[in-house]
């Protein structure tokens, strides 16, 4: 999973969803009222003359919308310049054809045929004229639009990388310390950290604009507490209750190992008999919460930590980039514990089957 990819690479949007048939119908009705203010004439006959002109424009606007939304999936797989020519001239013969019946129900309708005061050729020429600019005008904007979408989609894989590189050495220098504390000691010991380590070292190599399943990052996570339990031994103990949590859960990767990270760097290493770290985990609708607490020390709270702060905001800017405002990490303190507390989405699959 990208963040925020769309479905298709074309610039053309979805011509058949509602929210563009709403704005099709609410930009017909503004050139309908342009147009006739533009006109001189009494009040009667400019009412008359918007109603014939809201008219006739919703029919074409309405048509192109039509042709173009069931040629939308043949469009889509030609380039750029090509899916635009076409689109253009599918407009352009919409527009013609519903001229020209418009023009043929005109002059033979009782009730407007003295209104016309103009050719046949005069009326092609400037229905023609205003459905040309108008399309162009509509299709430069979804090309820009569509230009501006996948700039800000680069912006954002180029963060997403950026904060993933600046965890890396974070969590890798701490652990090799560990290790090098532990090579002479217990040499057994080591080499089990070393290979902790190395798992931890390929996620961390791994594609930071791809998500990771809650089971992968909570194997990943009781690897890096292994290295930490060797450094610190009974002073840091952790609960687990993640139980009811479904595995197949996405998120960024290393987005819980920074976090437990911190609770033992602020919370239980700075405690002379230790403390223990609560991770738990609850499943609300579309939703699951995971909350990482720790205890907190006497004289200081994490946030006057700046690496604590730096890790979190990475982790909060992840989230975002790929789930937008349905994923966060909100941090409190409650009853001299320091809680961080991640919400993800989660679809549960049995139920679309």
């Amino acid at each position: 999973m990208k963040p925020e990819t769309p479905a298709n690479s074309s610039f053309l949007p979805d011509f058949c969803g509602v929210r563009m048939l709403f704005v099709v119908v609410l930009i017909g009705e503004l050139l309908a009222l342009v147009l006739t203010l533009a006109e001189a004439g009494n009040i009667q006959n400019g009412a008359f003359s918007l109603a014939l002109k809201s008219l006739f424009i919703q029919w074409v606007a309405l048509s192109c919308i039509a042709v173009l939304c069931v040629s939308r999936p043949w469009l889509n797989r030609l380039p750029d310049y090509q899916a635009a020519s076409t689109s253009y001239l599918l407009m352009l013969l919409v527009s013609f054809i519903i001229t020209e019946i418009t023009w043929w129900i005109l002059q033979n309708s009782l009730a407007v045929a003295d209104l016309l005061t103009q050719t046949h050729g005069i009326f092609l020429t400037r229905c023609m004229g205003i459905s040309a600019i108008v399309s162009a005008l509509a299709l430069r904007y979804f090309y820009v639009q569509h230009q501006r979408h996948r700039n800000i989609e680069s912006e954002a894989a180029a963060r997403i990388e950026a904060l993933q590189s600046r965890i890396r050495p974070h969590f890798l220098f701490n652990c090799m310390n560990t290790i090098a504390s532990l090579t002479r000691k217990e040499p057994r010991l080591a080499e089990e950290a070393i290979e902790d380590l190395s798992d931890l070292f390929r996620v961390s190599l791994k594609d930071a604009q791809s998500l990771s399943r809650l089971d992968d990052e909570l194997a990943l996570c009781k690897r890096y507490l292994r290295i930490e339990m060797h450094r610190l031994g009974e002073r840091l103990r952790v609960i687990w209750d993640l139980d009811s949590l479904p595995g197949n859960v996405q998120l960024p990767a290393l987005t819980l190992q920074p976090l437990i990270e911190n609770a033992i760097y602020h919370g239980i290493e700075t405690l002379a008999g230790g403390g223990t770290i609560h991770i738990t985990g609850k499943k609300t609708g579309n939703h699951i919460t995971i909350d990482i607490d720790n205890p907190l020390p006497m004289d200081a709270y994490p946030e006057h930590h700046d690496g604590n702060k730096l890790a979190q905001e990475n982790i909060q800017q992840r989230i975002k980039a790929f789930f937008g405002n349905h994923g966060k990490l909100e941090t409190y303190v409650s009853d001299d514990r320091y809680h961080a507390e991640i919400t993800l989405p989660w679809k549960n699959e049995n139920t679309d089957r």
